[in-house]
């Protein structure tokens, strides 16, 4: 941690990650169409996957600034801006454990399923073109998944075998310390997404891969509280141990009511049904005054993005309320302190006189 003196900042937002809203039919098929509806609601950013053409071209974002132009001048028409550009689902299959390799296939194009190697060989390229399609676009952040090798394992029973946890973090930052290093030649952050599945999933481990690749300093974090509250994580105090790192923010609600039947592993029960689950904006349990006092405190001046996850709500009305609810939220940072006016400036003598010390001082004399 820093000793250095962090001046408050203003968040900006609210922004959309538009994910979740994505569709067939006007008009969420189109990034024109789903643009304009997010301005309508009072969004004024949009964070964009990056693994569906027909919204979001990242190849030709990578190698064409014309098209770079023509996203940025359409979302301006609405009076938006790109906040970031997203890749979880390639973040993903950089790595996954062979237990899973048959449920990650729907994450790759159809033709490399079944071919892991091939799968993983393409979610690098396109990470890469990610960096670059950033750069292109004027943007300073990225947000993405780890993937996984030791998921399977993170309750230890049977023992783990000596050394496996090692093993997946050295194997895990051989294969991220390339794409860091491509994203800072750009000067791009990559930032993770803690979440449950991948190996990044709370602070140990991002600290297990922050150590590995040299506290590299393009290794940062997408900060969605809503999975520590499920993991039964302090998510305000984790701001105050790690936002030097934090870079994005997904703003997402959600809920854990104990249950006599099932915990925080959910029984394999589907969202509507577990102990924790997610929910939109101001439905749920998260503090979202203290989040935003601690993260507007602590110097973030990046987005707050909804992802909407909700198992109850229709999602327009949570995109419609979440607008609103981030909003209210922003903390527009003071101008002046509240006691200015009291001030009366520094005066050592005054000072000393206040502690008694010129007195002393003349006594001694």
């Amino acid at each position: 941690m820093s000793n250095e003196q962090v001046l408050p900042a203003t968040i900006q937002g609210p922004g959309l990650c538009i994910a979740q809203f994505i569709a067939t039919t006007p008009p969420f098929d189109s990034l024109d169409g789903l643009a304009g509806w997010a301005a309508g609601l009072g969004f004024r950013g949009l964070q964009i996957p990056t693994t569906i053409p027909a919204i979001f071209d990242l190849a030709r974002a990578a190698e064409s600034d014309a098209y770079c132009d023509e996203v940025r001048g359409t979302l301006a028409r609405h009076g938006l801006q790109l906040t970031e550009l997203s890749s979880p689902r390639q973040g993903h299959l950089m790595a996954v454990n062979p237990g899973f390799d048959d449920v990650a296939d729907v994450f790759a194009p159809a033709a490399l399923r079944g071919n892991p190697a091939a799968r993983r060989e393409w979610a690098n390229a396109q990470l890469l073109l990610g960096a670059r399609a950033s750069r292109r676009l004027g943007l300073t952040r990225h947000t993405t998944f780890s993937g996984s090798l030791l998921w399977p394992y993170f309750y230890p029973y049977p023992p783990i075998p000596e050394g496996l946890v090692e093993a997946g973090f050295n194997e895990l930052a051989r294969r991220w310390r390339p794409i860091l290093d491509a994203f800072d030649a750009v000067g791009v952050d990559l930032c993770f997404e803690l979440h449950p599945g991948e190996d990044l999933h709370d602070g140990v481990t991002f600290e297990r891969l922050l150590e590995k690749v040299d506290n590299h300093k393009r290794l940062a974090i997408q900060y969605d509280p809503s999975h520590f509250l499920l993991q039964h994580l302090d998510y305000l105090g984790f701001i105050d141990c790690y936002h030097e790192r934090i870079r994005c923010f997904h703003v997402k609600d959600a809920e854990f009511v104990p249950s006599a039947r099932s915990g925080v592993y959910g029984g394999y029960q589907s969202w509507i049904d577990r102990p924790g689950r997610f929910r939109s904006l101001g439905d749920g349990q998260m503090d979202f005054a203290g989040i935003f006092s601690r993260l507007t405190r602590y110097g973030y001046g990046g987005w707050a993005c909804l992802e909407w996850e909700c198992c109850l709500k229709n999602s327009e009305d949570g995109a419609r309320e979440g607008a609103a609810f981030i909003a209210r939220h922003i903390i527009k940072v003071t101008e002046r302190a509240f006691d200015a006016a009291m001030a009366s400036g520094r005066d050592d003598a005054r000072n000393a006189r206040i502690l008694g010390l010129a007195r002393n001082s003349r006594t001694a004399t």
